[in-house]
């Protein structure tokens, strides 16, 4: 059966079999046995680096590979591991413990005593590890303890205004909105956050009352920093507070769109230390006049910008036109430059999926920017998670439909019959989305929409239904990264997914913070060939992207065996 508004869904060859028509479809009339014609065959998956070995590397979690530690899940630190082993104070470990988290996963017990530290630290682990509360819990902790050093100096007179703040770089006004709500969930004994968080992104202003934890993405930081600022103090205020940087979903806030974006507020950060370190050393007042601040924050950029010219290639783009016309002698080597400041700010990177082989890549950036940081790794970082069970479903034309309506049933079935159960499924586009949404409907079974083309409004309701209510969702990529659902028992991918960094992102949905779950995915014969590469190395427990060639795109690597097999043959 032919419909005239799925015709152009992207979905490979649906047969819409034996559904009920639609009572606007025009064409409802139909012979069921036609076929719905779609985009062409996916595209081959874009190439993943292997991860190489880090410079510095916490194993807490790398030791339960093999051993399952603590409870047995692969997932929670030892028994012995406690809050307050990691330098929680009770305090914080009370609030912990108000919102469910008795005791640190492996990732969080990793993590956690390094970033208590000044040192950098950069967290590549998988999806639902715990990496969100990972850094939070050290970052409150380290507020909490100025906190009441702060106090004696207040009542010896300090700067007006003058206090720590966090900063929390996110790619999206979800993942901001459900930071926020994770730290403020952490209480006190009057029932009030321990640090007051607020989001800066879409609609959301600069909050009337400044928070110890802002949480922003780039674009709407760098439009507040940059606004009309009458005293021209807004900047050096704000950059002088921030003692700690964090930047979750790295590999996303370090690469495309939003490079140019986070690179620039790095080197703002940066010149905020040269400030502050001038200062110190000449024994002067902290506050620089307006002129030396705005002047010498553009010569930073040019002497960052000109390590980056000559040494990365293409990596920052879009220079300011002062970097152009500044003298060559103001440019310098990063390390040498870093070396002669003294740090006053912590940064720290998180990632679920990090590439590091290629200048250009997320991974290959932080190890030139960030040479000494600490390194925490994941048990299962790009790798097969074995809470998860896999069905593996090839499709044609004729099968397609039936077999994700089996998918979808298969998850809504549960022993436990109080509890919501939810499933998610994954399309490569908004056109395919609503197409799976109009075939679920038809045949009477409820699901919600989550892609870019919702309104943020619609996109809030929806998920908050999700959570609440259960059920399917339907969904782009859009909500394969960073978002928390609690419980999603299945994931399907009716589409399989374009690159290896969105398979890995969508398969972590289900299966977090130590619980199992179930990933359906179907594929067609165009993808034949590349899952069977990506089952072996999940046999194999290798990274996932090991199924692809380093320098090639997967097709390209294929039509190399074929050629190569076709000469062993005819030889």
């Amino acid at each position: 059966m032919a419909l005239h508004h799925l015709r152009l869904a992207p979905l490979a060859l649906l047969r819409v079999a034996g559904l009920p028509p639609l009572a606007s479809s025009r064409l409802a009339a139909r012979h069921h046995h036609q076929l719905l014609l779609f985009a062409p065959p996916a595209r081959p998956w874009r190439l993943l680096s292997p991860a190489a070995r880090p410079r510095s590397l916490a194993t807490a979690a790398a030791e339960a590979d093999d051993t399952g530690a603590g409870s047995g899940n692969g997932f929670f630190a030892e028994e012995s591991t406690s809050w307050g082993s990691l330098g929680v104070s009770d305090r914080l470990a009370s609030a912990l413990r108000g919102v469910g988290l008795a005791r640190p996963s492996l990732v969080q017990a990793a993590c956690i005593p390094h970033i208590l530290t000044a040192n950098d630290v950069i967290v590549a682990a998988e999806t639902g590890s715990g990496k969100t509360h990972g850094y939070l819990v050290p970052l409150i902790e380290k507020l909490c303890s100025k906190s009441s050093t702060a106090e004696d100096d207040n009542s010896q007179g300090t700067v007006p205004g003058a206090h720590d703040m966090v900063l929390v770089l996110c790619p999206n006004v979800m993942l901001c909105e459900q930071v926020v709500r994770m730290a403020n969930s952490l209480l006190d004994e009057s029932g009030e956050p321990l640090k007051s968080a607020a989001a800066v992104c879409g609609p959301k202003g600069w909050p009337a009352v400044h928070p110890d934890i802002l949480v922003a993405t780039p674009a709407a930081l760098l439009n507040y920093l940059f606004d009309y600022d009458p005293e021209k103090r807004r900047r050096e205020r704000f950059m002088r507070n921030v003692k700690f940087i964090v930047f979750d979903e790295a590999d996303m806030l370090l690469c495309g769109s939003f490079e140019n974006q986070v690179i620039r507020l790095i080197h703002m950060l940066r010149f905020d230390e040269k400030l502050l370190s001038r200062a110190q050393d000449s024994g002067k007042e902290v506050s620089v006049s307006d002129d030396e601040y705005h002047e010498d924050s553009d010569s930073e950029s040019a002497e960052l910008s000109g390590f980056d010219e000559e040494n990365e290639g293409d990596l920052v783009q879009g220079r300011p036109e002062k970097a152009e016309n500044s003298p060559v002698g103001a440019r310098k080597d990063w390390r040498r430059v870093r070396k002669i400041y003294k740090r006053s700010k912590q940064y720290v990177f998180v990632a679920a999926t990090l590439p590091q082989s290629g200048k250009k890549t997320a991974g290959g950036v932080l190890k030139r920017m960030f040479p000494d940081a600490v390194w925490v790794s994941g048990t299962y970082l790009h790798r097969h998670n074995p809470r998860l069970e896999r069905r593996w479903i090839e499709v044609t034309a004729d099968t397609q439909v039936d077999a994700l309506l089996d998918a979808v049933k298969y998850g809504l079935k549960s022993k436990d019959h109080d509890a919501p159960k939810r499933t998610m499924v994954f399309t490569n586009t908004v056109d395919a989305a609503n197409s799976v949404s109009d075939i679920l409907q038809r045949v009477g079974i409820p699901c919600v929409l989550y892609h870019r083309e919702s309104s943020l409004e619609e996109r809030t309701n929806n998920l908050q239904s999700f959570r609440d209510n259960g059920g399917v969702l339907i969904c782009t990529d859009a909500a394969a990264r960073g978002l928390d659902v609690p419980n999603v028992s299945h994931v399907i991918q009716a589409e399989f997914a374009a690159c290896a960094v969105d398979f890995l992102h969508r398969v972590g949905r289900t299966a977090r913070a130590g619980q199992s779950g179930i990933v359906t995915s179907l594929y067609t014969e165009a993808n034949r060939d590349l899952v069977r590469a990506v089952r072996q190395a999940e046999e194999l427990a290798q990274p996932v992207e090991r199924a692809f060639s380093r320098k090639r795109s997967f097709r390209n690597k294929l039509k190399k065996q074929a050629l190569q097999k076709r000469e062993a043959s005819l030889a």
